[in-house]
């Protein structure tokens, strides 16, 4: 018996050893298969939405990347003459296309404007919607009246709006020169002056993005906790100091997100600047998007390769800022 014993044990150690060694750390189970065994429900439910990603999304962006290496325009691309079909004569230019860019002058005066009409789109957004957030966060009367009446220019399609303040500024009928005239001040041509067309189309986008900026922070600040500002006005801290060192640490985490969206969404924001002045006068107020946008469907003969250009190269800066903004926030101690 203690031999068979002895042998039992000794089978069992020998089987413990070869699973081991089946086990050992050069060949790990694969983290996809785990996760594919582990969680397949889950991946069942995701893969159609991001097979429709991947297509709405995924292929133009490529087929975008591919015709800016080209010399596509609308004289050598594949078009249809009635019942004749021509093909695409269009051929591959490497980076041509980027250098022209690049060494032009007129991305760089597009992406100067570009960058002044998003710092202060952004920056008179946030400071609006936080002013107002802090006043709708407290106890005052008709405040749900007040929201629900902030909140209408985000629930109003933004072509509707753009065309109502379009009105608003007509040189010889809008009702703002009409105001004005009333208190005797002459006209103002704001869309038919680069300065005031400038202006207005930074007043209107801030019009527009207030709401989600003071939807957003609100949110923000009914999270911080009531007893963090007795505490503090018990220890005699006054208002600016209540907010310096409780309000705002307490949004850092809203005001990122925030501020990082509206950042993208300004810097892409097409309508506004579209519909109002189409880039003009002149092309004073031409941003990137719009200027790729001319290319595509204004200019004859139409330029795809250089659209397609400034689509990619856009792209590029905006993942560029997005990557600072994060490393930033990580030094800053933000998880992000």
């Amino acid at each position: 018996m203690a031999v068979d014993t002895s042998s039992q044990s000794v089978a069992k150690a020998a089987g413990e050893t070869a699973r081991g060694r089946s086990r050992r750390p050069g060949k790990p189970e694969g983290k996809v298969r785990r996760s594919l065994s582990t969680h397949w429900y889950a991946w069942a439910m995701v893969a159609p939405v991001t097979i429709v990603i991947a297509v709405i999304i995924g292929y133009p962006l490529l087929r975008g990347i591919y015709l800016s290496l080209t010399d596509a325009n609308e004289r050598n691309v594949a078009r249809s003459i009635g019942v004749n079909e021509i093909p695409a004569t269009y051929e591959f230019v490497g980076l041509d296309n980027y250098k022209d860019a690049l060494t032009g002058s007129q991305f760089f005066e597009a992406l100067g404007w570009t960058l002044v009409w998003t710092v202060s789109c952004v920056a008179v957004t946030f400071a609006l919607g936080l002013a107002l957030a802090n006043m709708l966060n407290r106890r005052i009367a008709g405040r749900s009246f007040y929201r629900m009446f902030l909140i209408l220019p985000w629930a109003v399609p933004g072509f509707v709006s753009v065309f109502a303040w379009r009105f608003l500024y007509n040189e010889n009928n809008g009702l703002l020169n009409q105001m004005l005239g009333g208190v005797g001040i002459d006209a103002v041509p704001w869309l038919n002056d680069p300065t005031w067309a400038k202006l207005s189309v930074i007043a209107v986008n801030v019009w527009l993005g207030i709401p989600f900026m003071m939807v957003a922070l609100l949110g923000g600040l009914q999270s911080i906790p009531g007893e963090l500002y007795e505490a503090a006005e018990m220890d005699g801290a006054g208002p600016w100091q209540r907010f310096r060192n409780i309000t705002m640490p307490g949004l850092r985490s809203v005001s990122t997100t925030v501020i990082l969206l509206s950042t993208i969404w300004t810097f892409n924001m097409f309508p506004v600047i579209f519909l109002l002045t189409r880039g003009g006068p002149g092309e004073a107020t031409q941003i990137l998007v719009t200027q790729a946008y001319k290319f595509s469907f204004e200019i004859s003969p139409r330029d795809f390769a250089q659209s397609s250009t400034w689509g990619v190269l856009i792209l590029v800066l905006l993942m560029l800022f997005a990557a600072v903004y994060r490393r930033v926030l990580r030094k800053q101690g933000e998880v992000w």
